[in-house]
């Protein structure tokens, strides 16, 4: 199908065109258009048009669009899931989970736009503010420019665009050009269901038209989602406006001698090779108590071994393609140069195919090797033993990422421990840092990000706190 790009409220078709491939095999699976600076440019005025439009738009028409859309998801959950899997090659499993989760992302976003209301503050705790009222109330931004990256298509875009769209801001979001057809269709639900004319812009842009999303200071907010180098180097570009930043993760997962082992066997596998391992919170290092590494080392490495790996329209099967052949080899040249330095495969370590690698478990991977050091984004798993916690927070805090941590255990010393010590976004006890429910606050420290999403935390990120203060006694 050829998708027209949504283009200052107007559904056009740029010349120049773009296949969408499967990252499986290939094949076209749709075609698209891409913008250029003048199509840049006609967005970017639109959105700025439509700001005061906006800033009208009543929270009650908010919340009915918002909810319209989450409806009109469920409603074409299948095809909606086949279109993931096809422009992603994610397995049709996790693509119908991630359709639910964008349903959710704009239900829920429309219950926050209800409670996003303003406070009375006290003045007359100082004698001078005998008489005087304060109010406070949340403002819109305004335009709000929005990029997205290739692994979470959908989800991603709801994240983006709900409370964007819904604290009262225009928006132009740029997709990944790997995986625009999903952003389009949901930007398909936006304008059937009611947002402002010309407050809505989605299409992929040529690299010199993006890059002005990032410079021009028409936009009061960027939030981006995508790897560490290209964020920061954004932020330093950025200007005044304001920045929301959800970048790479390393994630860390601790097992302690006290934890379930089989529970956090059936969750690691769940973390670590869910999409290929190609989320930011994939689970990448699991450090293991002594006392239960080898047990741990033997049920972890026997549940990957039975991964079934292959097309992702087969919902028999749990792994899929990684997204390019390019990372393919990267990752296989990253496990062979691990091994050369003492690193100790246990499963997998192998490609299968240009577009699949084997599901990997690996050990003794040097703190120095890129497998260890850096984001992995791929479906590999690497085991490391501690004897004390206090050294396992430690080996986790050492990576210059800190989106979220993992700790299994039953020992509630180590759980606030780990909580208080653990230097990143997010600790999930008794499970993987991969686990994320979509209305909780999500983002990290470090060179994994600032600022947070999720609808509520997102809302307050794209509006501005203003204040009233009434003297009521003129003397």
């Amino acid at each position: 199908m050829n998708w027209p790009v949504l283009l200052a409220g107007q559904w056009v078709t740029l010349p120049t065109s773009l296949d969408v491939r499967s990252p499986f095999d290939g094949r076209v699976v749709g075609q698209t258009t891409v913008g250029q600076d003048a199509d840049f440019e006609a967005a970017a005025a639109a959105a700025v048009t439509a700001a005061p439009v906006m800033r009208r738009w009543p929270a009650h028409a908010r919340i009915q669009t918002l909810r319209a859309v989450a409806n009109a998801i469920r409603a074409d959950h299948e095809s909606l899931a086949l279109t993931l899997s096809d422009e992603a090659g994610k397995p049709l499993r996790d693509a119908r989970t991630e359709v639910d989760r964008a349903a959710f992302v704009f239900d829920t976003t429309a219950g926050e736009i209800a409670r996003l209301g303003g406070d009375v503050i006290p003045l007359d705790l100082m004698p001078h503010g005998e008489g005087r009222l304060a109010l406070t109330r949340r403002v819109p931004l305004g335009p709000v420019a929005a990029i997205t990256p290739f692994n979470f298509p959908l989800l991603l875009v709801a994240h983006k665009l709900a409370p964007a769209l819904g604290a009262g801001n225009p928006v132009v979001l740029k997709p990944a050009t790997r995986t625009p057809l999903s952003a389009l269709r949901v930007a398909r639900l936006l304008h059937d269901h009611g947002v402002p004319p010309g407050a809505l812009s989605v299409l992929p842009l040529e690299r010199g038209a993006a890059d002005r999303l990032v410079t021009d200071d028409r936009f009061k907010l960027l939030t981006f989602t995508g790897s560490a180098e290209v964020g920061w180097a954004m932020k330093a570009r950025a200007g005044h406006k304001r920045i929301v930043l959800e970048l790479g993760g390393n994630a860390g997962v601790i097992v302690d001698k006290s934890a379930d082992l089989d529970f956090a066997v059936r969750r690691v596998v769940a973390g670590g090779f869910t999409f290929a391992g190609q989320s930011c919170i994939s689970v990448q290092r699991i450090y293991v108590h002594d006392e239960v590494a080898e047990v741990f080392a033997e049920r972890l490495t026997a549940a990957v071994a039975a991964l079934t790996v292959g097309d992702p329209r087969d919902a028999a099967n749990d792994v899929g393609p990684m997204i390019s052949h390019g990372d393919v080899e990267r990752i296989d040249t990253w496990v062979r140069d691990a091994v050369t330095d003492g690193a100790r495969v246990l499963v997998g370590g192998h490609t299968l195919s240009p577009s699949l690698y084997a599901p990997t478990v690996i050990e003794q991977v040097p703190a120095y090797a890129q497998l260890c050091r850096e984001e992995a984004f791929a479906p590999i798993v690497g085991l490391y033993r501690f004897t004390r916690i206090e050294d396992a927070i430690e080996r986790i805090n050492a990576s210059r990422y800190g989106l979220q941590a993992g700790v299994f255990t039953a020992d509630l010393a180590a759980t606030l421990m780990a909580f208080d010590r653990l230097d990143v976004g997010g600790v999930i006890i008794n499970d993987v840092p991969t686990y994320r429910v979509d209305s909780m606050p999500y983002g990290g420290v470090k060179d994994s990000g600032t600022g947070r999403e999720g609808p509520r935390y997102a809302l307050e990120e794209m509006t501005e706190l203003k204040l009233l203060v009434i003297n009521q006694e003129l003397r």
